[in-house]
Parts: C-alpha cells; sequence; structure tokens
C-alpha cells in the first residue's frame, strides 16, 4: 500500500514540477534557474509542514516521499549551478548555490514550527 502511495504522489509531484518550473522560466526568464528554486522551495515548505503537523505514515508516503521527492529536485539544483560556473557567472552560481539552501532550510523550519504549533 506505501509504494503505492508513494508512486501516486511521485506521479503528481514530477508533473507539478515540469509545469511549475516551465511557466516560472517562461515568466522570470532564463538568466538564473528560478524555476528550479521555486519547486525546491516549494517542496521544502511542503514537506516542513506536513512534518511538522506530525501526519502518519500514509499522509508522509504520499505527499512528503511521492509528492514532495518528485517535485523538489537535487540533482537539477546542482546541474543548474555547473551551468553556471561553465557560462562564467560566477556571482550568480553562488547566489544559486546559497540561496537555495539557506532559503530552503528557512522554508522548511519556518513551516515546520508553524505546522507543530497547530498540532
Amino acid at each position: 500500500m506505501v509504494v503505492l502511495l508513494v508512486l501516486a504522489g511521485g506521479a503528481v509531484g514530477a508533473s507539478m514540477r515540469y509545469v511549475l518550473d516551465g511557466y516560472v522560466k517562461a515568466t522570470a526568464g532564463k538568466s538564473m534557474p528560478w524555476g528550479t528554486l521555486a519547486v525546491n522551495l516549494l517542496g521544502a515548505g511542503a514537506l516542513g509542514a506536513l512534518h511538522g503537523a506530525g501526519t502518519g505514515t500514509y499522509v508522509e508516503a504520499l505527499m512528503g516521499t511521492g509528492l514532495c521527492g518528485a517535485l523538489t529536485t537535487f540533482s537539477t539544483f546542482e546541474l543548474d549551478t555547473v551551468h553556471l560556473i561553465q557560462d562564467g557567472a560566477y556571482t550568480r552560481a553562488a547566489v544559486n548555490a546559497a540561496g537555495s539552501l539557506i532559503l530552503g532550510f528557512a522554508a522548511f523550519i519556518a513551516l515546520h514550527a508553524a505546522f507543530a504549533q497547530l498540532a
């Protein structure tokens, strides 16, 4: 049962990543990997909220491992940063790397704390 929940959540999360990343790139441009940042922050915040709320195994399988796992992408974040370095955009690469990590942790911690208060 848990595997099917992860599979279902993953299908939704991967589709969400594709659509949201494309929308953000079309809106904000491609000078920075804003789409990757957006999906990673959304996923980090959602996972923080789920964990803070103390959801059970099935909800965490569907929404946490499945949806958030497929929505977020550490490997694309790394690839985007490497491409910025290869293009000689060292400042943008540093901002992307540091900003993604700092903002991702901040989103997780803030929503975890907020939802823990509600639980």
